[in-house]
């Protein structure tokens, strides 16, 4: 069978024999996805090694797998197979495993030499339409980069795409870049929006009615997700007879209108109309998604609701027209959750184009587009690395060992962070950052770290049941359409779904869903015992709590409204709460604002349970606090759960070491000013910063407020051993702390550079003034000095070893300003003449030689008589 990508496959083998990387650009239909596998078994560098193709997609991994099998006469899990989530189809003979992004990173995790070089060994890595740069995707390709460095030079890697920037992508894998030529037919686009005030699903069905009346074939409907198409699919059959004339509300892109109906519509009173409406998405069973993907046996045409799923990596026959919604579900981090989420975000121009292209498969095709054409489209997708939580990916790398890895887009620092710090809560990491045992069985999950914790507290069958039931309804939409706070009605209408009830306020499909996810867990946790019909009060908070621990709240004991939460924050229930009154919550989600967050959903917690299975996090020990209203230490014995304060009372005379942590605390907040500073001091401390970007080879220590602030526990606190009140601090030896830094040697060299006073020609010691500026550079020292003590000298003075002059501010026998320079020479041969004659009547009795030259300095008035 020939593919647009056939003339290629020969330069792809051949570049690989050359080269362990290529970059890969093909367009839909090209044929990379199921040809460039087969065509590398026989490649000589592969030496009868496997090849794993990663697919991230669970429909184009089996539809790949399967056309691959097909092609080769075989049944899939023989020389083809697949595995993918909670499914594995493969043998002792497969050689080619398309596997899902999960999947890959767990191969390489637990094998990160894949086999090594012999014949069960893996030879070859494809990444296939890396350009939807999913987190898994990135890290997957990372590590490969790492053992392809480290371990095997032999491997293999190939990255693949219809759409991505394979100029930049070939210069970061310093990689040969080859492009392949699609098969496609020239597709019309055309705008087709909304009336006002319509529903997506509402004018999807005109699109679908238009459409079906004009043009022939398939019909290929994109739509955000499973609600979406579940609501189009009610209103489309039985269709009937559009009211709008062919083209009318419809713009195409050059201005001009599609042409006139060339078909009558077949209306679908039964299936003998020949219209069959079918859905296509990741959650559908196999038998289904195989069903959209063959051509209709009985050649009715068909309208296919579909996912992005169907954007790339399959084929769908007899598509002559695709109308796309615009939109997509992408994963964003929830912070209300802890989350990474699926939202409804706009598609990128690649997108969209990719989409439009899907229509050009077979022979000419339209592409109706559900958005304003005047609407601009991002031109790529963004990748997910940079729009997710990320608590997953230290997770990973502390597994691997190792956070130096070369990312096509580096992760966030913050987002980073802030997942290490959600680790360390789960204890699935040491304070080293090291994977600890119960972190490696975490990663073991395939899970988000949260999920996995719970999941792993479990410690009993009907237990663990509950949690699967837990992990669910957690990372599942809302089945109830009331707003209630409580998780546990949740659950309740769960277990009633089982026993064949459903509430008015349930949502059936999405209870289904959740029941589907629940039997996966206990399958994969093997997990005998039956889903619980009934739970104790407190048995779903228990659990959640493992999931979020920096979530735990206890009830305010002035508000009953407020609740303290284990890391620090507080958060405030619903004015209707149906949570109202429990002493202890845990949060499953909570939206954060500037004072207290909104509790939006969570489950009471019992108070023994926690100090059974929390214990490490109760503690009671003395606390020395600054008390910023009474300006004094307070000292008090605290019981605390975490960040919760659960009890406090005198403590009696401060301990020393606590009193002077705290006044250094004290002294943090306040900020530097709250110290005793001279002005002799402050001086000091200047002097030391203009040295440092003076005469850099010092080393002189940073003395900047940021730098000290940062570092008062290692010069400050010391001087605080035995104080109990911040204003018993002294002038003489808050000094003494500032200058600990530097040794007695370097103290004089300080001294020496840059002094504080100056001899000048009368004999007289003058201060020099040193300043930073508003960005704390230093600026000129000035030396404010009366002009006749001057006299003599011809040259500016200058400190720092001769390199930074002296700003002069010559003053008048009366001290005020008469010139501001830093050229002395150029002063008294260009200006002081002027000066002279206009002070001579003003200051009689002082001297005003014609030649300052050689005239004696002086801060004296003229000798009486002369």
């Amino acid at each position: 069978m020939q593919f647009p990508i056939t003339p290629l496959l020969p330069d792809i083998v051949a570049s690989l024999a050359a080269h362990p990387r290529l970059v890969l650009e093909a367009p839909p239909g090209a044929g990379k996805t199921t040809q460039v596998p087969l065509a590398l078994l026989a490649a000589e560098w592969l030496q009868g090694r496997k090849i794993v193709m990663l697919e991230p997609r669970r429909v184009a991994a089996r539809a790949a797998a399967g056309f691959m099998a097909k092609q080769l006469g075989e049944a899939v899990g023989e020389t083809v197979g697949y595995r993918i989530r909670f499914e594995n189809k493969v043998s002792a003979k497969t050689r080619i495993e398309v596997v899902t992004e999960g999947i890959l990173t767990r191969m390489l995790q637990d094998d990160p030499e894949l086999g090594g070089s012999g014949l069960d060994g893996v030879g070859a890595l494809l990444f296939d339409e890396f350009h939807e740069r999913h987190l898994a995707g990135d890290l997957g390709l990372a590590l490969a980069l790492d053992v392809q460095a480290g371990l095997r030079d032999d491997l293999r890697i190939v990255a693949m795409s219809a759409t991505l920037d394979g100029e930049r992508l070939a210069a970061f894998l310093d990689a040969p870049r080859l492009s392949s030529a699609g098969r496609s037919f020239p597709v019309e686009v055309a705008h087709f929006p909304a009336r006002r005030d319509e529903a997506l699903e509402h004018q999807v069905r005109r699109a679908v009615e238009q459409a079906l009346a004009t043009h022939p074939g398939d019909l290929l409907v994109f739509l955000p997700g499973q609600r979406e198409i579940a609501k189009v699919s009610a209103l489309l059959p039985p269709f009937r007879e559009a009211k709008e004339r062919a083209g009318e509300g419809c713009s195409s892109v050059d201005g001009q209108k599609p042409p006139p109906p060339d078909l009558p519509l077949r209306f679908a009173k039964g299936e003998e109309q020949g219209i069959e409406v079918l859905a296509l998405h990741g959650e559908l069973p196999i038998e289904q998604q195989s069903r959209v993907l063959q051509p209709a046996s009985d050649g009715r045409r068909r309208v296919v609701l579909a996912t992005n799923v169907a954007e790339s990596s399959v084929t769908l026959p007899g598509v002559r027209v695709v109308i796309d919604s615009g939109l997509a579900r992408e994963p964003r981090f929830d912070p209300n959750s802890g989350f990474s989420r699926l939202e409804t975000v706009s598609i990128s121009q690649a997108s969209a184009d990719q989409r439009a292209g899907r229509a050009g498969r077979v022979a000419d095709g339209w592409a109706y587009r559900l958005w304003p054409q005047s609407q601009r489209l991002e031109p790529q997708r963004r990748p997910e690395i940079a729009q997710v939580e990320l608590a997953s990916l230290p997770l990973e790398l502390a597994a691997w060992g190792s956070a130096d890895l070369r990312f096509v887009d580096p992760p966030p620092a913050g987002a980073l962070a802030a997942g290490r710090d959600l680790l360390h809560r789960l204890d699935a990491l040491d304070k080293a950052g090291r994977l600890t045992p119960r972190g490696r069985r975490m990663l073991a999950l395939g899970t988000h770290p949260r999920l996995a914790a719970m999941l792993l507290a479990a410690d009993d069958p009907s237990r663990l049941a509950l949690a699967c039931d837990i992990a669910a309804l957690v990372e599942a939409r809302d089945p109830l359409r009331s707003r209630s706070d409580a998780l546990a009605p949740r659950w309740q209408a769960l277990a009633a779904f089982r026993n064949g009830r459903v509430g008015a306020d349930a949502s059936r499909s999405g209870l289904a869903a959740i029941d589907a996810a629940a039997k996966q867990w206990r399958r994969r946790l093997r997990c005998d015992a039956p889903p619980p019909a009934s739970a104790p009060a407190h048995a779903i908070g228990d659990l959640l709590a493992h999931a979020f621990p920096d979530r735990i709240a206890k009830q305010h004991p002035q508000d009953p409204r407020r609740y303290l939460l284990a890391n620090g924050r507080s958060a405030r229930l619903f004015d209707d709460s149906a949570l109202y009154g429990e002493p202890w919550l845990v949060a499953s989600e909570l939206r954060f604002e500037a004072k207290d967050a909104l509790l939006l959903r969570g489950a009471p917690v019992d108070e023994a349970a926690l100090r059974r299975e929390f214990a490490a996090h109760f503690s009671e020990a003395d606390e020395v606090r600054w008390d910023a209203d009474r300006r004094a230490l307070v000292s008090e014995r605290i019981a605390r759960f975490n960040g919760i304060v659960l009890a406090a009372k005198s403590a009696g005379r401060a301990d020393p070491a606590l009193a002077a942590a705290a006044l250094t605390a004290a002294v943090r907040e306040l900020g530097l000013s709250a110290l005793p500073w001279s002005e002799a001091l402050s001086q000091w401390r200047i002097r030391v910063q203009c040295l440092r970007a003076w005469l850099p080879e010092l080393a002189l220590p940073d003395l900047s407020d940021a730098a000290l602030l940062a570092s008062l526990d290692d010069w400050l606190k010391p001087a605080f051993a035995g104080k109990t009140r911040l204003d018993a601090l002294g002038g003489d030896e808050l000094a003494e702390a500032l200058k600990s830094g530097v040794d007695w040697n370097l103290r004089q060299r300080i001294d020496q550079l840059a002094p504080t006073r100056i001899e000048v020609p009368s004999g007289m010691q003058r201060g020099i003034d040193y300043a930073l500026d508003d960005h704390g550079e230093p600026a000129s020292p000035v030396l404010a000095v009366k002009l006749q003590e001057l006299f003599g000298l011809a040259e500016t003075p200058r400190v720092a070893d001769g390199r930074v002059p002296l700003t002069l501010h010559l003053l008048s026998p009366a001290g005020r300003p008469l010139q501001v320079t830093q050229d002395l020479h150029g002063f008294w041969e260009r200006t002081y003449p002027e000066v002279k004659k206009e002070m001579k009547g003003r200051y009689p009795k002082h001297p005003w030689p014609d030649d300052p030259w050689s005239a004696t300095a002086t801060h004296r008035v003229k000798p009486r008589g002369t």
